[in-house]
């Protein structure tokens, strides 16, 4: 199975309507490619890799089948819950506490938040993404991403990539109501490295729509 028969596409434009919406127009150039997911169209100024990150344990992996079946008891509004239905894909859409089904294989990959960053700083610095000017992480997080968690993954990141001559200089990590933006330029103070971008109920309604017309219109067979 590809990436893109589970839909990765769908999270990656996601990514990149995000980025667009919150942090400008730097980003209104990248296109959906391959190693990395994101790249500026024409040149290789800046690549953003994304990737999905979920708790692993027995609990969490029967909440995700329960999101799938819609167990929960939580739910949306109607509008929510039919669009969910239809596409399968639910990701900014009720509340966060559904699963759609075609995302079932795409979360059932997920490593938990510290091991994706273990894996992406060494697949980074062996030069596996190639050579951008500038490289960025966008990690989707299933469970809900605290100031002290993005924090903490910060410190660690800059840990790992001590001494790499290719490294990541942004990360991006994402819960369905916050972006954090992590600067991981060497000369940053910490006070300043990260800001935090809420992203509102309509936000994310949009963004979905968005995202999903842009899967839909790239593989038109695949929903």
């Amino acid at each position: 199975m590809s990436s893109r028969e589970f839909g990765t596409c769908f999270f990656e434009q996601y990514a990149q309507i995000t980025l667009s919406a919150l942090l400008g127009s730097e980003f209104d150039c990248l296109v959906n490619r391959d190693r990395p997911d994101l790249q500026s169209e024409g040149d290789r100024h800046l690549g953003i890799e994304v990737t999905r990150a979920m708790e692993q344990s027995k609990r969490a992996a029967d909440e995700l089948l329960q999101d799938v079946a819609g167990q929960t008891g939580a739910r949306g509004d109607d509008e929510e819950w039919d669009m969910i239905l239809a596409s399968g894909y639910a990701y900014g859409l009720g509340g966060g506490h559904f699963i759609g089904r075609r995302e079932l294989p795409y979360w059932s990959l997920a490593l938990p938040l510290r091991h994706i960053i273990e894996s992406k700083v060494s697949k980074v610095g062996n030069g596996f993404y190639g050579r951008f000017d500038h490289m960025g992480l966008f990690v989707f997080c299933k469970d809900t991403l605290r100031e002290i968690d993005a924090r903490s993954t910060v410190r660690y990141t800059l840990k790992l990539q001590q001494g790499l001559e290719i490294r990541y200089d942004r990360l991006f990590l994402s819960d369905a109501d916050d972006l954090f933006v992590c600067n991981l330029d060497d000369e940053v103070p910490e006070a300043a490295r990260m800001g935090r971008y809420s992203i509102s109920q309509a936000q994310r309604k949009a963004f979905f729509e968005e995202a999903l017309r842009r899967q839909q219109e790239e593989f038109p067979l695949s929903l």
